[in-house]
Formats: structure tokens, C-alpha cells, sequence
């Protein structure tokens, strides 16, 4: 059931691509717009039942939690970025390599063990990933949006292992999550100010697809890998995200009717088989 739970997150993720498509700010605007707006929304509820853990969190923890934010904000504006200068699939394949650093950096940093067949599963998954974005691919999409992305991968990665470290100390969800979106709105916040980019003024729309964004990409969304995080291998979130293409895919179809080719029901297929073998492992560990 956590699995599924955790697939469900990555289906609410996928949205990001099509909210982005409608929005005419600036990649780091939004980014700031979102998780601002991710914050905001959780504040009356940490406030009112959460208070007192916010209260006496650790100076370590703490910084850890905000560590993980500053990783989070790199993450965003980089996968956003590259969305404007290559494809959605690229992109989307591309920031979610992610669970080869993640699974190397668990192996590294957190000696964790994987079976074999574990790390055969992330293979046959990311391959799928592969071949669902080998049209957009044969395009030649730009090289610096394809390096931001692999960028947007990196501090993927490290969100993901710092935060794996956050969830098993004790700290809830809530308040994890509270911390790392308020962190990863300034970072995004001291950077556009650094790079002068104006954070106001732009078109209502940006409003509405930010706010979308905040609720379901990231509260339902990534807040679902935070929740995971206690209870899954950091490997298996990051694995998870690699069926994001799939997803994103099956919007293209429903919303703009961009209809999937060969190449994306044989790669959605495959990446399916990968995420199934690796539950299925881990599960048995």
C-alpha cells in the first residue's frame, strides 16, 4: 500500500509540466510561487497542531531540514529551466536519473545494501525512461537544457538523501515539509533577487498555475515522497519518480491530445515492469 501511495505522489507530480505550460512567468518565479504557496497553505495547520514540535526541534534538525530545502529549490528552478529549453520528455527522463545518484549516494553515504536484483530493477526502469523520451531525443533538444536538467537531478539526489536522514530522527511529516518548502522559497527567493529578476508583476494566470502546482505537485505530491522517506528505501522513492514520463505522457494525451507513439507505450511498459520488480525486492528484504 506505501508503494502505491508513493506511485499516486508521482501521478500528482506529473501535473508540473502541464501547469508550467500555462504559465508566462519566469522558471524561478514559479518555483518561488509554489513553494511559497506550499508553505503558506500548511501554516494554520502547523500552527494550530503542530506548534509545539516546531518549538523544540533540534539546532541540528533544523538545519538539516533546511539543508534539504536549499537542495529542494536548486532542484525546482533547475527542472524548470530546462523545461524551456528542451522537451518535456527529455526533461522530465533526464532530472529523473536522479535514482542512479540517489541509489549510489544510499550505497555511499548511508550503507545501505541493495540485492542485486534491486539495482536490476532501477536499471530496467531508467531504460524504460530512456526509450519513452528517444523521440523528443532524436530532435536534438538544447544541450544546456539537457545539462540543467542532469543538474536538476544531482540536487534532486541529495534532497532526497538528506531528507531520508530528516524523516528517520523522529521528525513528522508536517513539520519536515513545512521547513524544507519555507527553505527552498528563500533559496529560490535570495537567488532571483541576486540575479535581478523581478518577483512581482506578472500576468494573474501565473497566480492560478503556481497555486495548482503548490497543491498538487507539492503537497500532494512531493510531500508524499517526504511521508515515504520513514517508511521506503530512499532508492525506491527516487525509483518511483522514474514513471513521471508515463504519467506526463497520459496528460499530453488527455489535455492537449498529443498522442503517444510506439516508442511511449513500449518504454511506460517497461518502466512499469521496473517499478513492480523493485517493490517487489524490497518488499521480500
Amino acid at each position: 500500500m506505501k508503494h502505491l501511495i508513493v506511485l499516486l505522489g508521482v501521478m500528482f507530480v506529473s501535473l508540473s509540466p502541464v501547469f508550467r505550460r500555462f504559465s508566462t512567468a519566469p522558471s524561478m518565479v514559479l518555483v518561488l510561487y509554489r513553494v511559497g504557496f506550499a508553505a503558506l497553505l500548511l501554516t494554520p495547520y502547523v500552527l494550530l497542531r503542530h506548534r509545539a514540535e516546531l518549538r523544540q526541534l533540534k539546532r541540528r534538525e533544523l538545519l538539516l531540514c533546511m539543508c534539504s530545502g536549499v537542495f529542494l529549490g536548486l532542484h525546482f528552478s533547475a527542472y524548470f529551466e530546462s523545461l524551456q529549453l528542451t522537451g518535456i520528455a527529455v526533461a522530465a527522463v533526464l532530472v529523473n536519473t536522479e535514482a542512479i545518484f540517489v541509489t549510489l549516494g544510499s550505497v555511499v553515504f548511508l550503507k545501505n545494501r541493495l540485492p542485486k536484483m534491486a539495482w536490476l530493477a532501477v536499471f530496467i526502469t531508467f531504460v524504460g525512461s530512456v526509450v519513452v523520451a528517444m523521440a523528443d531525443l532524436a530532435g536534438g533538444g538544447a544541450l544546456k537544457g539537457n545539462l540543467l536538467a542532469l543538474l536538476g537531478a544531482v540536487m534532486g539526489a541529495a534532497y532526497t538523501l538528506v531528507g531520508t536522514v530528516c524523516r528517520r530522527g523522529g521528525i513528522s511529516t508536517t513539520i519536515y515539509t513545512y521547513v524544507l518548502y519555507f527553505s527552498a522559497a528563500l533559496t529560490v527567493l535570495v537567488i532571483a533577487l541576486a540575479s535581478g529578476l523581478p518577483v512581482a508583476g506578472y500576468e494573474p494566470i501565473n497566480l492560478l498555475t503556481t497555486l495548482g502546482m503548490a497543491v498538487f505537485c507539492t503537497l500532494m505530491g512531493h510531500s508524499v515522497y517526504s511521508w515515504g522517506l520513514k517508511y521506503l528505501p530512499a532508492s525506491f522513492i527516487a525509483t518511483a519518480k522514474l514513471v513521471e514520463p508515463v504519467f506526463a505522457g497520459v496528460w499530453g494525451l488527455l489535455l492537449f491530445q498529443e498522442r503517444p507513439g510506439i516508442l511511449v507505450i513500449a518504454g511506460g511498459a517497461v518502466v512499469i515492469l521496473g517499478i513492480g520488480l523493485y517493490s517487489k525486492v524490497t518488499e521480500a528484504e
